[in-house]
């Protein structure tokens, strides 16, 4: 399933509103969990990852109506951790939430590109837009010309031409002559000079429509007799190698690329836990249950069993709560 198809998927989803809602006894349950000494989590968890990010915006109005308390500075006071994190990610609008990891990416000592690579590749134009109006409202700044001031080189070229949101034509109509040309143009950028034309790369990689990326991905695996992902880890290097080859795994399968984005936050020692729950909160409503076949399949293993030996406590409990049941 390629990246601009996935948004349509409603059996996708794991996390769905509740039927039967209301938002006044649910604040009022989280009330009585933060009150008084000691928390309790459990309740905390079975409300907010059991509702859909629409009504727990409900839920953090009638709390302030009810107690004249913020929800999410309430929620800030009483969690810690990476407990707090994952909770406090659940009670942002999608978009803010989106526009606060790029924030988060940015400010500070150093750069995490990943993380900008990962939203800007994998999101639509309309997404995209919504990111930036979020990021504008927040933080006072152009996304932009954050990016442009925080990265350099062809990745901010990269970045910058993502951002614009040129690959998002659905149509599935694609121009065989005007494929074999953009493959014969990658080809003649790489594999055939000393060198490598960074920007015929980026060029097509971010303006082209995913039907027709396919295409010229099929054609230039015949002219060079190698994948357009074994060019470009053998053309380029680092945070652009990364920026590219992810281009072309939300192209090829956007389900895919997520389900490989959890495995290895959690592979090896360690775990990557921005990323793992950046992507479980953002793809709640939208593919993860899709993420999970896919993780299943590539990975032999299920997502929740993966989650359940490489986190513990009410961390775990309310990652697994999210995820749902197994595929």
């Amino acid at each position: 399933m390629a990246w601009w198809k996935a948004w349509i998927e409603q059996e996708g989803v794991t996390v769905k509103s509740s039927s039967h809602f209301n938002p006044d006894p649910d604040a009022e349950t989280l009330y009585k969990a933060m009150k008084g000494i000691g928390t309790n989590e459990q309740a905390i968890i079975d409300v907010l990852t059991k509702r859909s990010n629409a009504q727990r915006q409900q839920i953090a109005k009638s709390f302030k109506a009810q107690f004249g308390k913020d929800l999410t500075e309430t929620l800030k006071s009483e969690l810690s951790g990476k407990f707090e994190r994952l909770i406090v990610a659940l009670m942002y609008l999608p978009y803010r939430y989106e526009a606060k990891e790029l924030h988060d990416a940015m400010k500070g000592l150093g750069t995490k590109e990943g993380v900008i690579i990962e939203i800007l590749a994998s999101r639509t134009k309309n997404q995209l837009q919504e990111i930036m109006k979020a990021y504008e409202e927040d933080y006072g700044s152009s996304l932009e010309e954050d990016i442009q001031a925080d990265t350099s080189g062809y990745l901010e070229r990269i970045l910058v031409c993502l951002l614009q949101g040129s690959r998002d034509d659905v149509s599935s109509f694609v121009d065989p002559g005007l494929a074999l040309q953009d493959a014969q143009d990658l080809y003649a950028a790489g594999e055939k000079i000393r060198g490598t034309d960074e920007m015929k790369f980026i060029t097509i990689l971010c303006t082209r429509s995913a039907t027709h990326l396919l295409r010229v991905f099929e054609e230039y695996e015949k002219i060079a007799n190698k994948s357009i992902e074994d060019s470009i880890k053998s053309e380029t290097h680092s945070s652009l190698e990364e920026a590219m080859l992810t281009v072309v795994k939300c192209t090829r399968n956007l389900h895919s690329y997520f389900a490989e984005r959890l495995y290895y936050a959690m592979k090896g020692a360690g775990t990557r836990d921005g990323t793992l729950i950046r992507n479980i909160v953002s793809r709640s409503e939208i593919d993860l249950n899709l993420i999970k076949c896919h993780f299943k399949k590539m990975y032999g293993k299920t997502l929740s069993s993966m989650i359940m030996e490489d986190t513990s406590g009410d961390y775990k409990n309310a990652l697994l709560s999210l995820v749902g049941s197994d595929p």
